[in-house]
């Protein structure tokens, strides 16, 4: 083992599981629920401190749940697979339609930084100023400023739960001082929670976070346990460019051979060189248009 793997399985002992106590303590009040749901939120926070966490590829995985969420509560029955499909097969022109929208939108919200002008591209239907003005207003811990920004979105600008998910998670991000929007709300609702006010819904949303970060520590840790796996198998690989292709499945959930740095020969055999080293998964079953990721 090298020193640099050594180094990496260290940084994933430090990844440990939520404490049970937190998980397993049934309360109602809004007070201890409050307390488990910070106790949760700084677990988190240390897990997703830890560098061994590949965080791109986290958030991009957590936005297609979260995607996957919105599109439930819109309706409709598409779901992880047909999402996946339209985020990667969609053909230049083409339209992503309502679904692939939502997808593509959650995608972008967990590319870009926490800020303003960032924002304001993500979610066009919100003017900048809404955007500060309702991020200013959200006061006090994390879940209260995340239950206000929630109310506010969906009072003002009504039927658009995707924006205020995003909106919430952002403002959620800010309490804490992460970086990027990492999707934790959409993943804990349930439907008839955003019908829900004041008080009613920041005990929804207290909840919702410790279902959600209490979900996100295993993910981080299992695509910890990944990235180790494909970073010690990367030297093996002789394709030119595969350095490049390695990078990309440790930033994205899903990736298209047509996507890597490598003619499509060579991209699909080096796909398929990954599944037979353990490395990355095909996600779709199909003979053909396959999908791969870490």
């Amino acid at each position: 083992m090298t020193f640099s793997q050594m180094t990496l399985t260290g940084g994933l002992e430090n990844i440990s599981r939520m404490p049970s106590w937190v998980t397993s303590t049934r309360v109602e009040t809004l007070e201890d629920v409050a307390f488990l749901s910070g106790a949760a939120l700084s677990h988190l926070h240390l897990v997703l401190s830890q560098n061994v966490v590949p965080q791109a590829l986290l958030r991009d995985r957590l936005a297609l749940g979260a995607a996957t969420a919105c599109v439930a509560f819109s309706g409709r029955q598409e779901r992880e697979r047909e999402l996946r499909d339209a985020l990667h097969l969609l053909r230049p022109g083409d339209l992503p339609g309502p679904a692939g929208e939502i997808c593509f939108t959650w995608r972008r919200a967990v590319e870009r930084p926490v800020k303003l002008n960032a924002l304001d591209r993500i979610l066009p239907k919100l003017t900048e100023g809404q955007i500060a003005s309702w991020l200013a207003a959200a006061r006090g811990a994390p879940a209260s400023r995340v239950a206000t920004v929630l109310e506010t979105v969906l009072e003002n600008v009504p039927n658009t739960e995707t924006l205020a998910l995003i909106m919430a998670d952002a403002a959620l991000a800010q309490a804490i001082g992460w970086d990027y929007v990492v999707p934790l709300l959409a993943l804990g609702l349930k439907r008839a929670d955003l019908r829900k006010r004041g008080e009613d819904l920041r005990l929804a949303c207290h909840r919702a976070i410790i279902t959600s970060a209490s979900d996100v520590v295993p993910l981080a840790a299992d695509l910890a346990r990944r990235t180790i796996r494909l970073k010690a198998v990367a030297p093996k690989l002789r394709s030119k460019g595969a350095g490049g292709a390695v990078e990309i499945f440790l930033t994205r959930d899903a990736v298209m051979p047509s996507a890597l740095p490598l003619p499509n020969r060579a991209a699909r055999r080096l796909c398929d060189r990954l599944v037979q080293l353990g490395a990355v998964r095909e996600l779709t079953g199909r003979d053909t248009f396959r999908l791969y990721g870490v």
